[in-house]
């Protein structure tokens, strides 16, 4: 399968999302399209999963975007009124939430960078919280190059998460950038080598999961909805978000596991 979907049982509630097409450079078809939705709607409705993984297979690209050879010919022929079949067309229909461009997945994701990421690589690596990346990996926003606008998730978050004069750089010139320069610029959190990038991946999604699952996906949620409040919004928002928390078995739980010098068993409730 060039998406796969995995359920390590040594990493209880973490998932692991694979890109599974190196041949292709890891790019996107649309029935890889459509996995990926798929696979994404998966964890967004499963709260046993309480962390994610997407990575590639193969040791040079983590997603070189859409396969513009398959893709392309199909998205015309439906722009003109023409047919296309049914699969095809809900190849078409996926793409946001394959990129993960609008689609809430509730759930942190951890992008484990095994290679270059281009264009929708670049775009659904934006939407992850945590990033480790290869030395060996690239990056690049291209649309621009090739005559488009860029509408995944880079014009939304890339200035949400780096200067506003880097992100334009970026999106403006096209020009490829190393794992060092995307270290620098906080785009991810730490290069690291390629035999240690899904253990560092594990590990990190291991305590993520390992914490209470509600305080967990609420604070990821929150943080995103803060991050486009004036300052009174947010500090409204986040008490509120606060005092239903307060009020869950998890966190009486965590009290009385403080006072048992335990470790808390998480409810979910």
């Amino acid at each position: 399968m060039p998406v796969r979907l995995d359920r390590p049982s040594e990493h209880p509630n973490v998932a692991l999302v694979t890109l599974d097409r190196p041949e292709k450079a890891n790019s996107l078809n649309l029935s890889m399209l459509r996995d990926l939705a798929v696979a994404w709607r998966e964890i967004a409705d499963d709260d046993e999963i309480r962390c994610a993984i997407v990575t590639g297979a193969g040791e040079r690209v983590f997603c070189s975007g859409m396969d513009m050879a398959s893709t392309i010919p199909i998205s015309q022929r439906f722009a003109r009124g023409e047919r296309v079949d049914d699969d095809d067309f809900e190849g078409l229909r996926s793409v946001a939430t394959a990129l993960l461009a609008g689609f809430d997945l509730r759930t942190p994701l951890v992008c484990a960078i095994n290679g270059h990421a281009r264009a929708g690589g670049f775009d659904m690596m934006l939407a992850s919280e945590i990033r480790y990346a290869v030395p060996q990996a690239t990056f690049a926003l291209e649309e621009v190059a090739l005559g488009l606008y860029p509408t995944g998730n880079a014009t939304v978050r890339l200035p949400q998460q780096v200067s506003w004069v880097h992100a334009q750089e970026i999106m403006l010139t096209a020009r490829p950038f190393s794992a060092a320069r995307a270290e620098e610029l906080g785009i991810v959190n730490r290069v690291v080598e390629p035999v240690q990038l899904l253990p560092t991946a594990f590990e990190t999604a291991d305590a993520i999961a390992g914490n209470a699952p509600i305080a967990v996906r609420e604070t990821r949620r929150g943080t995103r909805e803060i991050l486009g409040m004036s300052l009174e919004e947010g500090y409204v928002r986040q008490e509120t978000i606060g005092r239903e928390l307060r009020k869950t078995e998890d966190a009486m739980e965590a009290q009385r596991a403080f006072v048992e010098k335990r470790r808390p068993v998480w409810k979910g409730r």
